[in-house]
C-alpha cells in the first residue's frame, strides 16, 4: 500500500513537470524569435533600411498592396529629411528596396507579440501557470511593449530634422532587448530546473562581469549609432597611438571617444570572462561558465575584425549577432551559479 501512494503521488506531480517544460520551451521559442528581431534590426540600419516607413501604424499588419498605395507610402517617404537629404534620386524602385526589410522586422516584431500574448492566454485558461508566475509572464509582455515603443521612438527621431536616429535611443533600443532576451532565457531555465546552493563570490563576481559585458555592449551600440566603426580602423593602435587624436572628448557623443571607450570595456570584459573560464575549468566548474568563456574569444575576434575592414555589413551582423550569443550564454552561466 505505501508503494501505491507514492505512485500516486508521482502522478499527480507528473502534469505540473510536463507545463513547467512545455512553458519552458514556449519562453526559449519566443527567446529564438527575439534573437531573430535583434538580427533584422542590425540589418535594417546597416542596409539604411530604418527610415523607410514613416508611420508606425501598429495595427497595421499588410503592407502595400498596388501601385496607389505603393505611391501613398513613397509620398510620405519623400518628405523625411533621409529622403530629402540623401536620397534625392531615389525612385518608387529604389525605395521597395529599402521597404521590404524594415517592413519584415515591424512585422516579426507583431507576431513576437502574438506569439507571446495568444499562448499566455491559453496556459492561463487551462491552468497549466505555476503559482506565483503569472506576474511575471506579465512583466515580459509589457516589456515587449515597451520594446516596440522604444523602436517606434527611435525611429520618429530620424524623421525630424536630420536623417539619422538619436544614437541614444538606438542603444536604449538594443540594450532593452538584450534584457528582454536574458529574461526569458532565465525564467525558461527557472522553469526547468529546482533551486540550489552555489557559491555567493563567483555567483556575484559573474554579476559584476555581466554588468561590465552589457556596459561594453551599450557602448558598441553607440559606436554604431555614430558609424564609429569606420575610423581609426587599426587594432590594437588607434591610429598611431593609444589614445584617438585628436585627444579624448565626450565619452557618449564625441566618436572617436566612443569607439574608445568600447574597446576599454570590451577588452576588459574579455579578459575578466576569459579568466573565469580558466579558473572554472581547473576547478571543474559550470559547463556554461566555460562555454562563455570560449564564445567571449569568437566575439573578440568578430568586433577586431569588424573593426580592421571597417564595420562592413556582413562582420557588423555576425559582431551583433555575437552579442546575442553571448548574452544567452551569460544568463546561462549566472543561472548555473546563482544562490
Amino acid at each position: 500500500m505505501p508503494k501505491m501512494r507514492d505512485a500516486s503521488a508521482h502522478d499527480l506531480d507528473h502534469p505540473q513537470d510536463r507545463h513547467r517544460r512545455i512553458l519552458a520551451a514556449w519562453l526559449l521559442t519566443i527567446a529564438a524569435m527575439v534573437a531573430v528581431m535583434v538580427t533584422l534590426g542590425g540589418l535594417t540600419r546597416l542596409t539604411g533600411s530604418g527610415l523607410s516607413m514613416t508611420q508606425w501604424n501598429p495595427h497595421h499588419i499588410l503592407p502595400p498592396l498596388d501601385a496607389g498605395q505603393w505611391q501613398e507610402a513613397f509620398a510620405l517617404y519623400r518628405q523625411s529629411p533621409e529622403f530629402r537629404l540623401i536620397n534625392t534620386q531615389m525612385d518608387l524602385a529604389g525605395y521597395q528596396s529599402i521597404f521590404w526589410l524594415e517592413y519584415i522586422h515591424r512585422l516579426w516584431g507583431r507576431l513576437i507579440g502574438l506569439a507571446f500574448a495568444l499562448p499566455l492566454v491559453w496556459f492561463v485558461w487551462r491552468r497549466m501557470v505555476p503559482a506565483g508566475w503569472l506576474p511575471r509572464l506579465l512583466a515580459l509582455l509589457a516589456l515587449g511593449g515597451g520594446q516596440g515603443v522604444m523602436g517606434w521612438l527611435m525611429v520618429a527621431s530620424g524623421l525630424a530634422d536630420r536623417p539619422e536616429v538619436s544614437h541614444f535611443r538606438l542603444a536604449a533600443h538594443l540594450l532593452l532587448a538584450l534584457v528582454i532576451l536574458a529574461a526569458l532565457i532565465w525564467c525558461a531555465l527557472a522553469l526547468r530546473d529546482h533551486p540550489r546552493q552555489r557559491q555567493r563570490l563567483l555567483f556575484t563576481t559573474l554579476w559584476l562581469v555581466a554588468a561590465l559585458t552589457l556596459a561594453a555592449m551599450s557602448w558598441g551600440a553607440l559606436v554604431a549609432g555614430l558609424d564609429a566603426g569606420r575610423i581609426h580602423n587599426t587594432f590594437p593602435l588607434m591610429q598611431d597611438g593609444w589614445l584617438p587624436s585628436p585627444p579624448l572628448g565626450n565619452a557618449i557623443t564625441d566618436a572617436a571617444s566612443v569607439q574608445y571607450v568600447h574597446r576599454v570595456l570590451a577588452i576588459t570584459a574579455w579578459a575578466c570572462l576569459s579568466l573565469l573560464a580558466a579558473w572554472s575549468w581547473r576547478r571543474h566548474g559550470p559547463r556554461p561558465l566555460l562555454l562563455t568563456g570560449a564564445w567571449v574569444q569568437v566575439q573578440a575576434g568578430l568586433g577586431i575584425a569588424t573593426l580592421l575592414h571597417g564595420a562592413p555589413l556582413v562582420l557588423a551582423a555576425l559582431h551583433q549577432g555575437g552579442a546575442l550569443v553571448l548574452v544567452a550564454l551569460l544568463t546561462w552561466a549566472l543561472f548555473s551559479v546563482r544562490r
